[in-house]
């Protein structure tokens, strides 16, 4: 009896309760734009103002302006992230012998046993292999 007490209380509880969704929600659909669309609105946006401009003042240069495409940015303060050349990790050793970048003892084992022409295949792939003459 005590077990029922306690599951009918527990049905009261849950069907006086507010529902989880709200029935009156709408959802709205948004449409993403993609770079290339941003970059062609912002050139035509930028050749409408450069005529309002010749219209108003055909005897004065264009403005500068600063756009999308005028702005430079600084070089980064980050340091470099360098990544395993074997496994493709993140990583900071760097092989002596060949300069091939290895995430852990395991791959430096790989890559202390790899022949001359492999170790060069591997630099060439993240172009910083050497070639002699």
């Amino acid at each position: 009896m005590d077990k029922e007490t306690a599951l009918n209380n527990y049905i009261k509880i849950f069907s006086t309760s507010e529902k989880f969704k709200n029935p009156r929600r709408t959802i709205k659909k948004v449409r993403y734009k993609g770079a290339r669309l941003v970059m062609n609105e912002e050139q035509r946006r930028l050749t409408q103002l450069q005529e309002d401009e010749k219209l108003k003042n055909p005897d004065k240069p264009p403005a500068d302006r600063v756009t999308y495409f005028s702005i430079a940015a600084p070089p980064s303060l980050k340091p470099i992230r360098t990544y395993c050349d074997v496994t493709g990790l993140p990583t900071n050793y760097k092989s002596p012998h060949n300069q091939i970048r290895y995430y852990n003892k395991e791959c430096y084992e790989i890559v202390r046993s790899m022949p001359s022409g492999v170790d060069q295949q591997y630099l060439s792939l993240r172009g910083a292999n050497v070639i002699l003459k």
